[in-house]
C-alpha cells in the first residue's frame, strides 16, 4: 500500500490550497481515509476524513466551512480543498486509509494503517 501527498505550499492568509493524496496497493477502494496534520512540537491532529463511497465525510471543528474532503476512486485519490487559510494551518499535511480497523471511529490516528509520507502547508500572516 502506497500513500502519496502532494500540493503543499507557501501561501498568505486567507489564501486556498488543494491536496492530493494518490493512494495504490490496496484491495479495492473500498475504504475510508482522513487527513492528519502535525505541527512542530504537537501531536498529529485529525483534519477530516471521508467513506469509501464520499457519502459521509467529518471535520475537526477548526476546520469545518473551511476545508472540503473528496474522492474519486476511479483515479485512486483523495482531496483536500482547504480555502480561507489561517496562520494555524501550518503543518505537516498527511493522508491514512483505514484498511483492518473496524467500520467507525475516524478521528483516532492509531485506527489508520497505512500512512503518506506527508506534505508542509506553511500559511504567513
Amino acid at each position: 500500500v502506497q500513500l502519496v501527498e502532494s500540493g503543499g505550499g507557501l501561501v498568505q492568509a486567507g489564501d486556498s490550497l488543494r491536496l492530493s493524496c494518490v493512494f495504490s496497493g490496496m484491495p479495492g477502494s473500498r475504504y475510508p481515509m482522513g487527513w492528519f496534520r502535525q505541527a512542530p512540537g504537537e501531536d498529529r491532529q485529525f483534519v477530516a476524513a471521508i467513506t469509501w463511497s464520499g457519502d459521509e465525510t467529518y471535520y475537526a471543528d477548526s476546520v469545518k466551512g473551511r476545508f472540503t474532503v473528496s474522492r474519486d476512486n476511479a483515479k485512486n485519490t483523495m482531496y483536500l480543498q482547504m480555502s480561507g487559510l489561517k496562520p494555524e494551518d501550518t503543518a505537516v499535511y498527511y493522508c491514512a486509509v483505514k484498511l483492518f480497523s473496524p467500520p467507525g471511529n475516524y478521528f483516532h490516528s492509531n485506527q489508520y494503517d497505512y500512512w503518506g509520507q506527508g506534505t508542509q502547508v506553511t500559511v504567513s500572516s
